[in-house]
This record gives C-alpha cells, sequence and structure tokens, in this order.
C-alpha cells in the first residue's frame, strides 16, 4: 500500500474523531468557563492534564487501527513490462507452428530469437568459439545430434538442467549423464528408393548395404558429402559401424567404382538427383531419411494412398540420430531458458515436430499423425558407434573420405 493512501485513510478517520472531540471540550468549556468556574479550571491538576493528552493519544491509535482494517484499495495499475529476450541457436531445418511459439511468448511475457546456424555442425562450432572468446550469442541450443554430441561435452558448453520430464524419456535417448544435452527428438538416416522405377524395371531391391556395390546398381544411388551434410555424416557413420574400421574405405571404394553421385547437400541430393521427388531425377536411391516418405505421401499434389516412396531399413544400413537441446553455460536467462527446455518436451511441442521436421518425438505420451505413421518406417536395428569413438576419430574420418571420392 503506498503512504499516501494509508495517510488519506488515517485523515478520514481522526478528522470526525478529533472534530467530535473538540465539540466535546466546547460545550464543557461552556458550561465550566465561567467567573465562578475559573478559580476549579485553573486548580486543573497535572493529573488531568495528563489524563485529556491519554484520551486524545487514544483517538490517535483508534483511528490508525481503523484505517489499517479497511479495505485495501486496488493496486495501482502496473505499466506493461517489457519482453524479455530468449536466444535459441538452431540449424536451418528447424520449424515449428507459428501459434505454438506466439503462446509460449505470451505466457511467459519473453521473445524467441531464433538463429539459424547452418547445419548442426557450422552452429556448434559457432557456440565453441563464442564461449570462449566469452560473446555468448545464444541462451539455448536446439538441434545438436549425437554425431556432434561428444565434441559439444568435450568443449561444456552446456549446464545441467534436470528437466521434470527427463523421467518419461526412454533411457536409450539419455547419452548425456549430466543432463546437459536433453533429448528431444530422433530420426533414422536410410537410402530411400523410388517405389515405381524398381518397379517399371524389374530390378530387385537392394537388401543390405554390400548389395550396392552390384554392378545391377551401377550409377543409381546419391549421397551427399560428409563434410558438408549431416545426413552425409550420419551415412558415412553407419558404414564405419557396418564395416568396421578396416573395411568401411575399401567398401566406398567399390561403391566409387560403382559410379555413386556425390552431392554438398541433402536438398540437392533430394530434390535434383532423386527421382522419387519432385526433381525426377536420374538416380533412384538416395540418403535421406526414414520419415522422407511420409512428408511425400502428406505433402502429395493429388491425394494418394500410400507413399511413393520408401526406406531401406536393413540391419545397419541406417544410423539413428538424436537430437538434443541445451541451455548454455554463461547464460543470463536461465530461469527463461529452463521454461523453454520445458516446452520443447512438452506434449504440445512433441506433437507438433513430427509434421514441422518429419522427426519422431522422444515423449512417449505424444500422438502421431495419421499420414506420418503411415510412410514412416522405423529400422530394427540402426547403426551405431561410442560416441567417444565419433569423438576421437571423426574428423580423420571425414578426411579419409573427401581424399578417396572427392580426391584425383
Amino acid at each position: 500500500m503506498k503512504p499516501s493512501f494509508l495517510a488519506a485513510r488515517v485523515a478520514i478517520v481522526i478528522l470526525p474523531l478529533t472534530s467530535i472531540f473538540a465539540l466535546v471540550l466546547q460545550k464543557v468549556s461552556s458550561c465550566w468557563y465561567t467567573p465562578e468556574k475559573m478559580t476549579q479550571l485553573t486548580k486543573l491538576s497535572l493529573k488531568g492534564k495528563i489524563m485529556i493528552k491519554k484520551v486524545f493519544l487514544t483517538l490517535i491509535t483508534v483511528a490508525l487501527l481503523l484505517a489499517a482494517c479497511t479495505p485495501k484499495s486496488p493496486a495501482d495499475p502496473q505499466e506493461p513490462q517489457e519482453p524479455s529476450v530468449l536466444n535459441v541457436m538452431t540449424h536451418d531445418s528447424f520449424d515449428i507452428t507459428a501459434e505454438l511459439m506466439t503462446r509460449f511468448e505470451t505466457e511467459n511475457n519473453v521473445k524467441v530469437n531464433i538463429i539459424k546456424g547452418g547445419d548442426t555442425g557450422s552452429a556448434l562450432n559457432r557456440l565453441i568459439l563464442t564461449s570462449t572468446t566469452g560473446a555468448l550469442e545464444a541462451d539455448v541450443f536446439y538441434g545438436l545430434d549425437n554425431t556432434f554430441l561428444s565434441r559439444a561435452l568435450e568443449n561444456d558448453i552446456f549446464e545441467p538442467y534436470n528437466a521434470p520430464a527427463l523421467a518419461k524419456i526412454d533411457a536409450r535417448f539419455k547419452l548425456d549423464p549430466k543432463n546437459g544435452a536433453l533429448p528431444v527428438d530422433y530420426g533414422d538416416v536410410c537410402i530411400n528408393y523410388d517405389k515405381a522405377w524398381f518397379a517399371d524395371k524389374g530390378l530387385d531391391l537392394p537388401d543390405s548395404l554390400e548389395a550396392l556395390i552390384d554392378p545391377a546398381y551401377k550409377g543409381l544411388l546419391a549421397v551427399e558429402n560428409p563434410s558438408t551434410s549431416s545426413p552425409g555424416l550420419a551415412f558415412m557413420m553407419a558404414t564405419i559401424a557396418h564395416f568396421g574400421e578396416e573395411g568401411w574405405l575399401d567398401w566406398w571404394q567399390q561403391l566409387k567404382a560403382n559410379e555413386v553421385a556425390i552431392t554438398s547437400d541433402w536438398e540437392t541430393a533430394y530434390y535434383t538427383n532423386f527421382s522419387g521427388s519432385s526433381g525426377k531425377g536420374p538416380q533412384p536411391m538416395v540418403v535421406s531419411y526414414a520419415s522422407s516418405p511420409a512428408a511425400e505421401l502428406i505433402y502429395a499434389e493429388v491425394e494418394l494412398e500410400e507413399s511413393p516412396t520408401a526406406s531401406i531399413v536393413a540391419d545397419d544400413a541406417c544410423w539413428r540420430q538424436i537430437e538434443f537441446a541445451g541451455i548454455l553455460k554463461g547464460t543470463k536467462q536461465r530461469a527463461m531458458a529452463e521454461k523453454f527446455i520445458d516446452f520443447l518436451l512438452s506434449k504440445d511441442f512433441q506433437e507438433d515436430v513430427p509434421m514441422q521436421m518429419f522427426v519422431f518425438p522422444v515423449l512417449p505420451e505424444a500422438q502421431l499423425p495419421e499420414g506420418f505413421v503411415k510412410g514412416s518406417q522405423i529400422p530394427e536395428k540402426p547403426a551405431s558407434l561410442d560416441p567417444a569413438l565419433i569423438a576421437e576419430k571423426r574428423d580423420a574420418w571425414v578426411e579419409q573420405w573427401v581424399e578417396l571420392m572427392l580426391g584425383n
């Protein structure tokens, strides 16, 4: 309560009481103030004067108590606070329903500034650089995948956060024991194929990675450069996991001889080279995602009963990408960053990502759209490697691949 309100209330109560007290004194004086009574008035004892003062002080005390007990007036309307700003670094493929983001911003009086930092590797490099210089560029990082997880953990860029939703998430997705990097979604990188092309040619599908070097599939596969493409890196990792460090380069050498097409990025491989996409390119097989057939089904120009593409989900032929989010060390928006992580793991966001980024949610209770379920495939045995081994040898493996596949 403001002092001005309290003073006003006290005055409202005291003034009438003091007026009444004055009238009483006036009345008493009119009776007493006669020559006959003057002698008595002048003989008022000190005790009587003290009594009058006590009465007056009692009136003031009563007035203050009454003022304190009076109903409080409505608080002054507060000036609306400017929203805080939360900077979120992510990859270029990040997307979310606009209404969902607006709701989060409104409920938390915050403006979420999405910083698209290129592919995952590029975004991570930016964050590592700014963390060492002290010029923090973001408060949260979303989109880190398990091929780059170890690099992020080595550079200690995250602050731990034990999000409540973690208790619901399967342990196979939780790869950071300190909970600095929290799992949000996952997807599988696999070889997609054009159903109609293979049906028209009467050619059997390759049922393993080994089969791809068969001359029957010469020039039929498009892959991405692992040094510039996240799916390309994931597929390279799958071949290392399957053939081992001793044999993976030999397999790639034979694939090169079988005239594999190489592009710098996923967009070119899928929309230019792949015959099963809108580009109607020359290759009927492409390294893409196991959820890409769902996208072809959902976004078809005419309604389809099934997707025109599918994935080869043979053992070790796919690589599971798990995407993480984390609060960046040094943020001045810790409380809001926690709210954003909770938002990413909320049922609303988890049910939004399948249709926005064509990945699977990690929250078991999230419901998947019918078209997404109908068109997607989940490999039973995706390839995997020890994150520590990836951290140790990833860069060397990429250099070896580039030298072999792109060198003279």
